[in-house]
């Protein structure tokens, strides 16, 4: 294997992890930048729809009253003003004080920037001042007989949009309470609406017609609330699911263009590795004894094995063997390996073992694989906590999948650390080569499976092993 070959080859490895890296990091400012323009866009078409509203309302105004300086005209004029006034202000602090790519105040680092005034907080105000607006709206254009109360579903619509069920169910409570408000306060004479000589609402409509009414809007605002909100969280969640699933094979072309080249460089170094001892061992047994070279010799012998098994792992991680598939039950192979564990040194009378297995369930790969999957994430888990503590295994099925959580109670993990952990040669002990996770990633991928892993600094970790079942589609 040549020089140049090698440098391509760990060229590539570096190429690889520092662009999963990228893809990952970059995740949470991609949703932060899809979140600001998705505000951007509702600043905009705030501004288009209202001025479009109340145009169309001035216009039937004027048809109606002689004078474009009509008492009632002039509040209209005032709202469209007072909407434009907000938008510019609302432009202005997301520009200077909210946008993802600005840079940080100088004398700090990227991201050393602490906010009072968030994006999820500024669109809270953002929309719970609509809501008042839309009252406002009401209240000038006939309050109780306006035929604007539809703008409050609008609102929580979009509301959901952005805010997804929390916000659009607050939404829907602040438009609840202000129409609630507005018109018992019309009904009791307290509130007299604009533009109105006298109060309609009392002359004409009895207590249980108005309680009927509102009653109605706020269920209205409630029920367009929760069916908005859950068509968001669906969208939400596919979204997610998409970019977990790009993340994903991303993720494997990558490795498994690596892994080709990976595997040629294994096997050219293990042929020569493999001449080298034999070689060594030739000539230890030919040459006179000496103490000196004798354990020069051993030194020797010893490196080449500890370099083959590195290679031998590199190999593993590079080019998983496809070992005997058959068809076993989950649960029995899941408690051998997990009663044979508990006798480890690792985990014996330090770590607790809790246990939520069950038979029945069948997978389709080979039971060894499977096996040092299970071994790995339980050593890490062990590992991973300093004195005593708790290990939890839990069994379940999913749509698709047979699922394996197993969690610790250990030191857990920050999420720069969590971005790299299958990348191969990552490791934050004091000893080992850093393929242990990267070969078992590659053995679940080779098997259809997933491996999915959530930690918390200082809570511990959480690995899920995902199965597909024999069947599934």
């Amino acid at each position: 294997m040549s020089i140049p070959m090698c440098n391509i080859l760990f060229r590539k490895l570096s190429e690889f992890t520092l662009q999963t890296f990228n893809f990952k990091s970059s995740s949470v400012m991609n949703f932060n930048s899809d979140f600001y323009q998705k505000l951007k866009w509702l600043m905009f078409f705030r501004v288009i729809f209202t001025t479009l509203l109340l145009g169309s309302t001035i216009i039937l105004q004027l048809n109606e009253t002689s004078s474009p300086l009509d008492e009632s005209l002039l509040a209209l004029y005032g709202l469209i003003a007072g909407i434009f006034i907000l938008s510019f202000c609302y432009t202005m602090i997301l520009k200077f004080f909210l946008d993802p790519e600005a840079p940080p105040p100088s004398g700090r680092e990227p991201g050393t920037r602490k906010k009072k005034l968030t994006l999820p907080l500024f669109t809270y105000i953002q929309i719970s001042i609509d809501t008042f607006v839309v009252s406002l709206i009401i209240f000038m254009t006939g309050s109780f007989s306006s035929v604007f109360s539809f703008l409050y579903l609008v609102v929580i619509i979009y509301a959901s949009i952005l805010l997804f069920r929390k916000g659009s169910m607050v939404m829907a409570a602040l438009s609840s309470i202000q129409y609630g408000a507005m018109i018992d306060l019309e009904f009791y004479g307290i509130l007299k609406p604009f533009g109105m000589e006298r109060n309609l609402i009392i002359v004409e409509y009895n207590m249980s017609h108005v309680f009927y009414k509102i009653t109605m809007t706020m269920v209205a605002c409630f029920a367009v609330a929760f069916l908005s909100s859950l068509l968001s969280e669906q969208t939400k969640k596919s979204k997610k699911e998409l970019l977990d699933m790009e993340a994903h094979v991303k993720r494997v072309e990558k490795m498994a263009a690596v892994g080709e080249m990976a595997a040629g460089l294994a096997h050219e170094i293990k042929n020569p590795l493999a001449s080298l001892r034999g070689s060594v061992q030739l000539l230890q047994d030919d040459i006179p004894y000496d103490s000196e070279r004798d354990k020069l010799m051993h030194i020797v012998l010893r490196e080449a094995d500890r370099l083959n098994s590195l290679v031998s792992d590199f190999l593993l991680f590079a080019k998983p063997p496809a070992g005997r598939v058959e068809i076993f039950d989950l649960g029995d192979a899941l408690t051998e390996t997990v009663s044979l564990f508990e006798k480890d040194t690792n985990c014996c009378e330090r770590i607790s073992i809790v246990k939520e297995i069950f038979s029945g369930v069948r997978v389709e790969m080979d039971p060894a694989h499977l096996r040092q999957i299970l071994w790995n994430l339980l050593l890490n888990a062990a590992e991973a906590i300093e004195d005593n503590g708790l290990i939890s295994i839990k069994m379940y099925l999913s749509k698709e999948y047979a699922d394996i959580s197993i969690a610790d109670t250990g030191c857990g993990m920050s999420d720069e650390v969590l971005k790299t952990i299958f990348d191969p040669f990552v490791t934050k002990k004091n000893s080992g080569t850093g393929l242990g996770l990267s070969i078992v990633h590659r053995i679940v991928e080779s098997c259809d499976g997933r491996l999915d892993v959530e930690s918390e600094v200082g809570r511990g970790t959480t690995f899920t092993l995902k199965l597909k079942r024999p069947g599934s589609v």
